[in-house]
């Protein structure tokens, strides 16, 4: 029987870029070293802070080896494996090396908005065919529909391969519904940012993490003190970054946490199309904020 490994803080991993469009290894092993060191828990890789869809099978194929061997088995790595063709997911399952990988993320199937019957359908073909444990991703802003929590909570109930759902629905009380009827043995993990400190005080295990690329050590600070039922620290981290939260993802995501990084110095401030930078306005209020943090 799997179990959930994948606790505390996770790192949505991005990928860097050079100014000429490659794939910036030198940059990705810094940030890898960084977050590690900081108080990252579990790597997230491959997923859709990392631009994944915009990124080449060669170069995903690249990327995963090249994170797994700066990792060294440090922490455990969760990697991205979902799509709307249930037989495409199921086969790349089969035949793709997850040598060095723990664990499966897979998101809703985007664009053909199943029903709640075939998001179960999808997820336990998903399991079944999985040789790793599977953490499910709802994110109904990005796909269109929603995996209602009776969904999910069937789903913890009839697959011991699936471990935990990262949830991203931005719904508290669909959170609470789910943290209330699931499997002790069921994690949900937070896709939220901004709701990350309310979740952990409802029950959430952790949470997998845009704003953790940057500030893994406050972030991951913040996550254990709740744990350790120290809420008033931990709320006044929360709140140190509540206006970070919108502005990482006012222009979308990754352009914020990018406009970020590139300005703590870590990073080119470049995305692939569709996606590009963060306005100036924004990344002018970003830069303010982290002077006034003192990072």
């Amino acid at each position: 029987m799997a179990r959930n490994i994948f606790k505390g803080l996770g790192v949505a991993l991005i990928t860097p870029f050079k100014e000429n469009g490659d794939v910036d290894y030198t940059s990705l092993k810094r940030l890898v070293e960084y977050q590690i060191q900081n108080g990252a828990d579990f790597l997230c890789i491959l997923a859709t802070t990392s631009e994944a869809p915009c990124l080449s099978k060669e170069e995903k194929q690249t990327i995963k080896d090249f994170i797994i061997d700066i990792n060294a088995k440090r922490v455990p790595i969760l990697m991205g494996c979902g799509g709307y063709n249930t037989k495409a997911v199921v086969e790349d399952l089969k035949t793709m090396d997850l040598t060095g990988v723990d664990g499966i993320l897979s998101v809703c199937p985007y664009y053909n908005k199943p029903s709640q019957e075939g998001l179960y359908r999808h997820f336990m073909a998903i399991a079944e065919a999985s040789p790793l444990p599977v953490v499910l991703y709802n994110v109904p802003g990005r796909t269109g529909v929603n995996m209602k929590p009776e969904t999910t909570v069937r789903l913890a109930n009839d697959s011991k391969n699936i471990v935990a759902i990262k949830e991203a629905s931005g719904n508290l009380e669909q959170v609470d519904e789910i943290i209330k009827n699931k499997p002790s043995d069921f994690d949900v993990l937070s896709g939220d940012d901004a709701l990350t400190f309310s979740m952990v005080a409802s029950g959430a295990a952790g949470a997998i993490s845009v704003i953790g690329n940057a500030l893994p050590k406050e972030f991951s600070r913040m996550i254990r003190l709740e744990f350790k039922g120290e809420y008033e620290p931990a709320r006044k981290i929360h709140h140190s970054f509540t206006e970070l939260y919108s502005l990482l993802f006012v222009d979308g995501n990754p352009a914020g946490v990018k406009a970020l990084l590139h300005e703590m110095g870590f990073i080119e401030n470049v995305l692939r199309l569709p996606l590009v930078p963060t306005r100036l306005t924004t990344l002018q209020k970003i830069t303010r904020i982290l002077k006034a943090l003192k990072l």
